[in-house]
């Protein structure tokens, strides 16, 4: 059941309206943070909120297996319900688990084709179509070439999904460019539409804007991830 509350209580708002509605559909975003900071916090708590307001969620992972990030979706979403005092958590549950599917594939052997039979799969037998895709762990931006990122661009598109995906900030011999964007990453700024930087402070993690769409000059979004409870709050 989707959600007003989600609408108007979320800090992912601020996002929206920093980034003038979002990432949009057929669009490619990422994330860059440390080890450890809290990329994947950061993701499934971008895809429940997304499942709250009755969007469907692909989550396709390369590091974690289905039985963790389903617990961590659970984790996540209890945590959302607590600090936005949502009701019918049941429902709210229910609805979570039938809008989102989570594939799992070995890094060595993942691939584009098998990600796109796997949607095709989806979208035949069990009519699900994602609106939302998180791929964590994958592409792996320092082994990856043009045409695989042009790919997933062109499955963003033909899926009308808005997709996530992360990499690493702060590698030994990692060079940025003048946004303080790996150049791993910036190789294919093209084809990204967001950056996002999830900076670690003393007391928090702030959520830092370095590319988004055309803009020229990006606005501070307000934004930070608590270290303790992995969730997005105002700042």
């Amino acid at each position: 059941m989707p959600t007003n509350d989600t609408q108007v209580l979320s800090p992912l708002r601020i996002f929206e309206k920093a980034t003038d509605g979002g990432l949009g559909a057929g669009n490619l975003g990422v994330v860059l943070s440390r080890h450890g900071v809290g990329k994947t916090a950061f993701l499934v708590g971008m895809a429940v909120d997304a499942l709250l307001r009755g969007r469907r969620v692909m989550h396709i992972s390369t590091e974690e297996s289905v039985e963790h990030l389903r617990a961590f979706y659970f984790e996540i979403f209890q945590l959302i319900c607590e600090h936005q005092r949502l009701d019918n958590r049941l429902e709210r549950r229910v609805d979570l688990e039938r809008n989102r599917h989570i594939l799992v594939y070995n890094p060595e052997t993942f691939s584009l084709d098998k990600l796109e039979q796997s949607a095709e799969f989806l979208r035949e037998n069990a009519h699900f179509s994602p609106d939302v895709v998180i791929m964590d762990g994958t592409p792996r931006f320092g082994h990856s070439e043009q045409w695989e990122i042009e790919g997933i661009c062109r499955m963003a598109k033909e899926w009308n999904a808005e997709v996530w995906t992360s990499s690493r900030y702060y590698r030994e011999g990692q060079s940025y460019d003048e946004r303080g964007v790996p150049s791993e990453v910036a190789q294919f700024d093209d084809e990204i539409s967001v950056i996002i930087h999830l900076e670690p402070r003393d007391d928090h993690v702030h959520v830092r804007l370095l590319k988004s769409h055309d803009r020229t000059e990006m606005p501070d979004l307000n934004m930070e991830l608590d270290p303790k409870t992995l969730l997005l709050r105002w700042r």
